[in-house]
C-alpha cells in the first residue's frame, strides 16, 4: 500500500477520532489539522474550562498524546487521563490557577507512526555513537519498529513554540509569560517535556514528566542512553530559581525498570541546585505504565505546577 493511501487512511481515522472525543466538563476545541509548515497533518485539541471568559487571563498547559487525555471511550485501551475532570475539580476548589490545555496529537508523517521520532530528545540522540544511534532506531517491540524515520523532536518543539503557542496567544485569553506556561507528558512524553523546558526555558516555567522513559527504547543493561540524558541535563537544565520540574514513576510493568535511571536524574537535579521548592520526584508503589495510573495521580503535578 502506498504512503499516500496510508496517509489518507490516517487522516480519515484521526478525523473520526477527533469527532468522537467528548469531555464531561468544559469545551473541547478541535483544530483538524492545525496549519503547520513543519507538520502539515498535525491535529490539536484545546480544552477550555467551564466558564471560560475573555474578561480574564488563563495559564496554559501544553500536553502531548492528545488522543489519550480526555475520553476513555475513544482511546485504544479504554483509558484516559481525564484532564478535564481533574482540572475542573481543582479549579472549582481554588487550588490551582485557572488554566486551559493545549494538546497536540502524537502524529504521523510520510504515512508512518512517528511518536518516538517526535518525542526522543534530538540532542541526546545526536550525542550517542553512530553504533548506538543505529541500534536504537533499529530496535523493535512486538515485532514492530520503535522508530520510523528521522528524529524530529527539535522540529516538534519548534512546532509547539513557534507555531502553536503564537496561535494560542493570539486567539485565546491567556497569559503568555513563562510563569504561566507549562508542559506535561508521560513516558516518551516525559522525555520531550524535560527537553522542552531545557531548550526553551524562556517559554516554559515548569514541566511535569510522569513515568519518564529514560531508556529511550527497550531497557538494556549496557545502554549509554540514561547517562546521555544525565549529561544533557548537566549542561541544559534551566535555572532552578525560576523553573519547576516534576518527576514520578511507578513500580510495575515498564516502570519497574526506571528506579536506577530516575536516581541518576535525581542526582543531577541536586547537583544543579534543585530542591523541594522547585522539584519533586514521587514513586507510586503498585502503579504501572498506563493512563489510569497517570489519571489517578494527575492532581499532584497540577498542584505542583499551577498551585495557588
Amino acid at each position: 500500500m502506498s504512503s499516500r493511501i496510508l496517509l489518507t487512511l490516517w487522516f480519515l481515522m484521526v478525523s473520526t477520532l477527533c469527532q468522537a472525543v467528548e469531555v464531561s466538563s468544559g469545551t473541547l476545541k478541535r483544530l483538524e489539522p492545525f496549519g503547520s509548515e513543519l507538520f502539515p497533518q498535525k491535529n490539536v485539541f484545546i480544552w477550555l474550562p467551564e466558564g471560560y471568559s475573555t474578561t480574564k487571563k488563563y495559564a496554559v498547559l501544553y500536553m502531548h498524546d492528545a488522543q489519550n487525555l480526555f475520553d476513555a471511550d475513544s482511546t485504544w485501551n479504554k483509558q484516559a487521563w481525564d484532564v478535564d475532570d481533574v482540572g475542573t475539580e481543582l479549579m472549582a476548589q481554588g487550588r490551582v490557577k485557572d488554566f486551559i490545555v493545549v494538546a497536540a496529537f502524537n502524529g504521523n508523517h510520510n504515512g508512518k507512526f512517528a511518536r518516538r521520532n517526535e518525542y526522543f530528545p534530538q540532542k541526546v540522540f545526536e550525542s550517542l555513537t553512530p553504533q548506538w544511534q543505529q541500534r536504537l532506531v533499529s530496535a523493535t517491540s512486538y515485532n514492530q519498529p520503535l522508530f520510523q524515520g528521522e528524529i524530529r523532536s527539535d522540529d516538534y518543539l519548534k512546532f509547539l513554540t513557534q507555531e502553536l503557542k503564537p496561535y494560542v496567544d493570539k486567539h485565546y485569553s491567556v497569559h503568555t509569560d513563562k510563569d504561566n506556561t507549562f508542559v506535561m507528558g508521560s513516558s516518551m512524553g516525559g522525555l520531550i517535556s524535560l527537553y522542552a523546558i531545557s531548550e526553551y526555558p524562556d517559554i516554559f516555567g515548569g514541566a511535569a514528566c510522569l513515568s519518564t522513559h529514560w531508556p529511550g527504547g527497550n531497557p538494556e543493561a549496557d545502554s549509554p542512553i540514561p547517562e546521555a540524558f544525565a549529561a544533557y541535563m548537566r549542561e541544559n537544565l534551566p535555572d532552578p530559581d525560576s523553573h519547576k520540574i516534576y518527576f514520578d514513576l511507578g513500580t510495575e510493568t515498564l516502570d519497574q525498570y526506571y528506579p536506577p535511571y530516575q536516581a541518576l536524574a535525581d542526582k543531577v537535579m541536586r547537583e544543579k541546585g534543585y530542591d523541594y521548592q522547585n522539584w519533586i520526584t514521587n514513586t507510586f508503589v503498585g502503579d504501572g505504565h498506563e493512563e489510569r495510573f497517570w489519571q489517578a495521580r494527575l492532581h499532584i503535578p497540577l498542584l505542583f505546577l499551577l498551585g495557588q
